[in-house]
C-alpha cells in the first residue's frame, strides 16, 4: 500500500529569547486538515521551532511521505547538513563545543526516521499561507503558556 502524502507547515515563536514560547503545526492530507499548538514557559525560539517539527511528525499515526515546510534554517540545516558530523563527534560542534538542544535533536531524528521527509524552506512572514497559519498557531501556544499560572501559586 502506498504511503499517504502529508504536507506540514511548522513554526515556533518566543517572546524574549529565552522567554515564553510556542509552537504551531498545520497538517494537510488531501482535503483533511489538522492544527496543533503548544508552548513552554521558559524556552528559546530554536527549541520551539524544533518542537513544532517533533510534534507534527509524532501526530502521524503511520509512516507517511511528508513535505515539511519550515522557515527555520537552524532546524533544516541541523537535520540535513550538521547532524551527521555532530553524531560522529559525539554531539560536539566542529569547534568542539557541546551541541545545543541535543535532547530535541535526538527526538527529531527519531521521528524523521519513521517517515520519508522532503524539506522545503519557506521565508517566514512573507505571505506563504501555510507558514502564516503555523505562525498564528505558534503565537496561540505562547498565549496558552502566558495564561497558565505556575502550580506553586495556588
Amino acid at each position: 500500500m502506498d504511503k499517504p502524502q502529508v504536507n506540514i507547515w511548522t513554526d515556533g515563536a518566543c517572546k524574549g529569547n529565552p522567554g515564553p514560547g510556542g509552537w504551531g503545526v498545520l497538517l494537510r492530507q488531501g482535503p483533511h486538515e489538522k492544527t496543533l499548538f503548544g508552548g513552554e514557559a521558559q524556552t528559546t525560539n530554536n527549541r520551539m521551532e524544533m518542537m513544532a517539527v517533533v510534534e507534527a511528525l509524532r501526530a502521524l499515526k503511520r509512516s507517511c511521505n511528508v513535505t515539511l515546510h519550515v522557515d527555520s534554517q537552524y532546524v533544516q540545516k541541523g537535520i540535513c547538513e550538521w547532524m551527521t558530523g555532530w553524531q560522529a563527534r559525539n554531539w560536539k560542534t566542529a569547534d568542539k563545543k557541546p551541541v545545543k538542544n541535543v535532547d530535541l535533536w535526538l527526538l527529531l531524528n527519531e521521528q524523521i526516521a519513521r517517515h520519508d521527509v522532503t524539506w522545503k524552506w519557506v521565508k517566514g512572514h512573507a505571505g506563504d499561507p501555510g507558514n502564516e497559519r503555523a505562525d498564528q498557531l505558534a503565537n496561540q501556544g505562547v498565549e496558552l503558556v502566558r495564561k497558565q499560572k505556575p502550580a506553586a501559586q495556588v
